[in-house]
């Protein structure tokens, strides 16, 4: 992680959060994740990042930073956060990606919408800019489904019945049974997958689109893994190979320092999570490996976002094997993120995700 100027931009993200409106209380610190579910979990053989930064750490630099970086109208609208401030955003803003709660996630919208312009008036924040657009993508579809589930229907007009006419008596005979209802074939393989395909159906490719899904789909083909889930990159870093989370995660395919090196990528001088080919054969690995594990598309994804231990615990919880069985038990980053790949891919590829072959042996 940088700790020059460059680090200014988190500054900025971080004051107009710390004093918004107030959120949910944060989870207790000893339940809380040890990594954002925006970025794929890391296996458990990893237990620690590279080079660690903590929150007081953290905290500290910023500071500092802000001190001497911040502009002085910035100064004069916003102060920076007491410690308590921000440790109650950090915990806010890692319960609400983690909770179940659509409603949670939603609240931050303005919060995102603030953090977001300040982040363009710096130069370093394009690489922090394209991840928080993905969240915020997230936050504003679980916006519009609180919004709906809390509307109330508009009651139908009510009408007297018409008199039913006589008829006359037939005599009995065979008839064809009703078809037998099924549960399973009425109920969506991934909720929420019709509101994600409304939202991306009409909305351009990146600008490097052209230039680098060439080879990152070659990459996903070499390793066996159907090459339209390299679209999964848009939706990870919208095609930007210097995107960073500020949890750490780099690349087109936001991995983590541990998932990285797990995988066999180089996270220091050269950082190979931002090499397109490279990242993405490595990304291509992880969802071959999720895929052999769960054995379907979404659930590999939900694995890659979410974390194979979380998917697993919940598929046990549930009896279940299906995604649509376990999502109202994930993470509601999560929930958002597992639908909108498979819209993305859909609509980019003209491929859905349920008619994707699984990967070659």
């Amino acid at each position: 992680m940088r700790l020059a100027p460059s680090l200014f931009p988190l500054v900025l993200l971080v004051v107009p959060l710390a004093f918004a409106e107030p959120q949910p209380e944060p989870a207790p610190a000893s339940t809380a994740p040890a990594s954002s579910s925006s970025t794929p979990a890391a296996p458990p053989a990893e237990t620690s990042a590279q080079n660690p930064v903590t929150p007081d750490d953290l905290y500290d630099i910023g500071q500092s930073l802000f001190e001497q970086f911040a502009p002085a109208d910035i100064k004069e609208q916003y102060a920076f956060p007491s410690k308590a401030q921000w440790d109650g955003f950090v915990g806010n803003l890692e319960h609400a990606l983690e909770s179940d709660s659509l409603a949670d996630l939603a609240r931050y919208e303005p919060q995102t919408l603030h953090a977001l312009a300040a982040l363009r008036t710096s130069p370093d924040g394009p690489e922090y800019t394209d991840w928080l657009k993905e969240r915020l993508d997230y936050i504003q579809a679980a916006k519009e489904l609180s919004d709906t589930a809390t509307t109330p229907a508009a009651p139908s007009p009510s009408a007297e019945p018409a008199p039913t006419p006589p008829t006359a008596t037939a005599p009995a005979s065979p008839t064809t049974p009703p078809a037998p209802s099924s549960t399973a074939a009425t109920q969506p393989a991934v909720p929420h997958y019709d509101l994600w395909l409304k939202r991306v159906q009409n909305r351009p490719a990146p600008a490097d689109a052209e230039e680098l899904m060439p080879r990152l789909r070659a990459a996903f083909l070499a390793e066996g893994v159907p090459p339209e889930l390299a679209w999964l990159a848009e939706v990870e870093s919208t095609l930007n190979p210097a995107a960073c989370s500020p949890a750490g995660a780099r690349g087109l395919f936001q991995m983590m320092p541990a998932t990285a090196k797990h995988l066999g990528l180089s996270t220091f001088l050269p950082d190979e999570r931002t090499d397109p080919e490279k990242s993405a054969h490595a990304a291509a690995r992880y969802l071959k490996t999720l895929h052999a594990r769960f054995g379907t598309w979404p659930l590999a994804l939900a694995a890659y976002n979410a974390g194979e231990g979380r998917v697993a615990r919940a598929l046990a919880a549930q009896h279940g094997d299906t995604f649509a069985q376990i999502a109202a038990q994930l993470p509601a980053e999560t929930r958002m993120y597992v639908p909108k790949v498979c819209a993305l891919v859909a609509i980019r590829t003209g491929t859905p995700a349920n008619e994707l072959p699984p990967p070659r042996a």
